[in-house]
């Protein structure tokens, strides 16, 4: 695991360095990243040409998290997971309970910017916070060249591993507010990404990295997934404005049975023959007028969903669904029309963080007084966001969220269905008798 002191510290970009520069060496990788994060896999994805994957210890406990790893690591010589926040941040979903659940080593990634001294007492802080830890050794980040000898007496006095570091570099990752900006929004990624292979290549100590002792995954049980009998089919919204999808959703629902295909609000005219349909989240933001433009797509959504095709729509999904969407220069967009009610910009995050939803009534994913674990992230908010459920954080704060019936979840909170198969269950099943297609599963 490559963690770090906070956000900011630069530990994606020393992720994506290290993964880079074995990827050119031919070293066969697989990457994960800790937390609800879409962004950082389409980077990993963009080096490695494979999908990569999310590892969340809120979402999931260790039998799921083990399997997920194990699964997602299959054919690779070594797998490298970045972490999320600072090590020891995010509570249930922190860094440090993942490396602990699957006894990962960790190397910290330590932005050196402005420091000398202060170096050590941060790294004394981290290796001593909470034991016990898995920190291995650390890599320093914008660390001038002339102190490499001082990190190194570091780590030497403080019984850790030097790993090497990553000096000031032109080629940062630009962020926006959701975090960086996608791997596909950038025209020179490939150019970045192999630069910063060859940085790591110089300076971090990569055959000390691939020679790092892991323990043996956790021993664990496979949770079965049952299979539908029929092959329902499922559109998947894709493209630049609805591009933040979990792997592991998509693997699931392939594992249930379904058939995913993928279509673009953006660019295609219309939505092709489908008995389910997944909006994912994204920027549909900074798509608005695009989108409105193309309302031959949206008015087959609007029919679609009207005439109850089954439906999960999450954030940037659930945004597009409105009458109408505000920019931030105050133009307002149509939409697909099927939530009455405007989405628009806010000053800051709202209702930010990992929450457990109860639900008022049954509903596509759940029945009554049932809960779903999720993840809130936006900066957009809506005149009608729903009040389905009641979205409880574990600081007490609560609110109401999200528009349900019997064949649509939408609402701003993003859903993983390996923390409840549950409802990707239901959802494929749902998606079978829309389409007149046997709901039942077999019994193997």
């Amino acid at each position: 695991m490559i963690a770090g002191t906070g956000s900011g510290c630069g530990k994606t970009t020393v992720t994506c360095a290290v993964l880079s520069a074995l990827h050119q060496r031919g070293v066969r990788v697989s990457a994960f990243k800790c937390g609800p994060d879409y962004i950082d896999p389409m980077f990993y994805r963009e080096i490695l040409g494979t999908p990569s994957h999310n590892l969340d210890s809120f979402f999931c406990e260790q039998d799921m998290l083990c399997s997920l790893l194990e699964r997602g690591s299959q054919g690779a010589e070594i797998t490298v997971i970045e972490g999320v926040m600072g090590f020891y941040d995010g509570a249930e979903g922190a860094a440090y309970h993942v490396s602990e659940m699957t006894k990962t080593p960790v190397i910290i990634v330590l932005n050196c910017r402005g420091m000398k001294e202060s170096i050590g007492a941060v790294m004394q802080g981290f290796l001593q916070y909470q034991t016990p830890n898995r920190i291995a050794g650390f890599i320093f980040n914008q660390l001038p060249l002339r102190l490499v000898p001082f990190a190194q007496t570091l780590c030497s006095e403080l019984h850790t591993e030097y790993f090497g570091c990553l000096p000031a570099h032109e080629y940062a990752l630009e962020s926006r507010h959701l975090g960086l900006v996608t791997a596909p929004e950038i025209a020179d990624i490939q150019e970045k990404m192999n630069a910063l292979g060859a940085l790591a290549e110089q300076h971090i100590l990569l055959d000390k990295l691939l020679k790092t002792e892991c323990a043996a995954l956790p021993e664990y049980r496979k949770k079965a997934v049952p299979k539908l009998r029929s092959r329902p089919v499922i559109a998947v919204a894709r493209d630049k404005a609805f591009c933040f999808l979990y792997e592991e959703n998509l693997s699931l629902l392939r594992e249930i049975g379904c058939e995913l295909r993928y279509f673009s609000p953006l660019h295609d005219a219309h939505l092709s023959d489908a008995d389910g349909l997944l909006l994912c989240g994204g920027y549909p933001e900074l798509y608005a007028a695009q989108l409105s433009a193309n309302q031959t797509m949206a008015a087959d959504i609007r029919d679609a969903v009207n005439a109850g095709m089954p439906v999960i729509a999450e954030c940037g999904g659930f945004m597009y669904l409105h009458d109408k969407m505000q920019t931030e220069s105050g133009t307002e967009f149509t939409m697909a029309g099927v939530i009455r009610g405007t989405v628009f910009p806010t000053i800051k995050l709202h209702r930010f963080g990992y929450v457990t939803m109860q639900a008022h009534a049954d509903n596509l994913l759940c029945n009554a007084d049932e809960t779903l674990k999720a993840h809130e992230y936006h900066y957009w908010d809506s005149t009608n966001a729903g009040e389905c459920f009641t979205a409880s954080k574990s600081d007490g704060r609560a609110w109401e969220c999200c528009h349900v019936s019997g064949t649509m979840y939408a609402g701003f909170p993003h859903l993983y269905f390996p923390s409840d198969i549950r409802a990707a269950l239901r959802f494929a099943a749902s998606c079978a008798r829309f389409g007149g297609k046997d709901d039942s599963y077999s019994a193997d």
